[in-house]
């Protein structure tokens, strides 16, 4: 996912004189160094819940005895088996992928992206859209960002450029939305399969009455594999859904500012304009002011 990190202090409009970077007017504005952050939400968010869990049961009585590898066997395995049946191999490749940089992202600003944006407009209006050749070729650390004043720059009009990266958000949202749905369907399928090992343990343990030695590791398949699908439906898959989901729309309104602003520069507009359209589609606590 992309960020403009830090760039609050580095893209300061033209007419923000009094800021502490000392830009000056129609300065072209350096795109800030970014790096790849935990979501601490996330991280933290499932160690806290696990260790409540874990203390719970530390409390009372021995953990060795919430462990039964037939019943993980069943509600984790068959979890992914069956959801693997409603998608397809490369799906569930490219979501595990997800699932990292759902922990692991590069958290966008959309307030720090307006300004950058804005930036680059006030410099193409002062000095000319060819002066943004060099500051383009070190965007390639941000793709959207790249391809869309790429395109600027190289004289495409903003029309066909705003057609076609508009396709790339579509792609990309869709993209998110299916591995969102692969999530959420792992969600509904972990309780199922912790019934299923109920089932199964109950079945087990009714089929060797006669045998009192039995009767012990089969109830612990039935019990255990709901408590398995209940924890894995609904403290793993459901919330990392809907962190995937918020993360997917943050980033896309990212890309519909550097969208903006890219055709605003191809249109030769003013800044100002600009600056006006980015805050219609910014919340009202990340609304920027880079003119005075």
């Amino acid at each position: 996912m992309a960020t403009v990190s830090n760039a609050a202090s580095q893209a300061a409009g033209a007419g923000a004189r009094s800021d502490a970077s000392g830009q000056r007017a129609g300065e072209v504005p350096k795109l800030p160094r970014t790096q790849m952050r935990p979501d601490f939400a996330t991280v933290i968010g499932l160690a806290a819940s696990f260790a409540m869990v874990g203390l719970a049961i530390m409390i009372g009585g021995s953990p060795a005895a919430f462990i039964n590898l037939p019943g993980l066997f069943i509600v984790l395995g068959g979890t992914i088996a069956v959801t693997t049946v409603s998608f397809t191999f490369g799906e569930m490749a490219r979501t595990q992928k997800v699932l990292l940089r759902t922990a692991f992202h590069r958290l966008p600003d959309t307030g720090e992206a307006a300004l950058l944006m804005i930036g680059l407009a006030d410099a193409a209006r002062r000095n000319g859209i060819l002066s943004l050749q060099d500051p383009v070729e070190a965007m390639r650390r941000e793709p959207f960002l790249y391809r869309c004043m790429a395109l600027i720059v190289d004289g495409t009009p903003a029309q066909e450029v705003d057609r076609v990266m508009e396709q790339e958000i579509h792609a990309m949202t869709h993209r998110h939305q299916k591995a969102a749905g692969i999530l959420r369907k792992a969600a509904e399928v972990a309780p199922a399969m912790g019934l299923i090992g109920t089932l199964v343990g109950l079945v087990q343990m009714l089929g060797n009455l006669e045998d009192p030695s039995t009767i012990g590791p089969s109830m612990a398949v039935a019990l255990l594999t709901t408590f398995y699908g209940a924890i894995l439906g609904n403290m793993v898959f459901a919330p990392l859904a809907a962190k995937l989901e918020r993360n997917s729309g943050e980033e896309g309104l990212v890309h519909h500012i550097y969208l903006m602003g890219a055709t605003s520069i191809g249109r030769q507009e003013n800044p100002r304009r600009l600056e006006m359209l980015i805050n219609t589609v910014l919340p009202p606590a990340k609304r920027v002011r880079y003119f005075d």
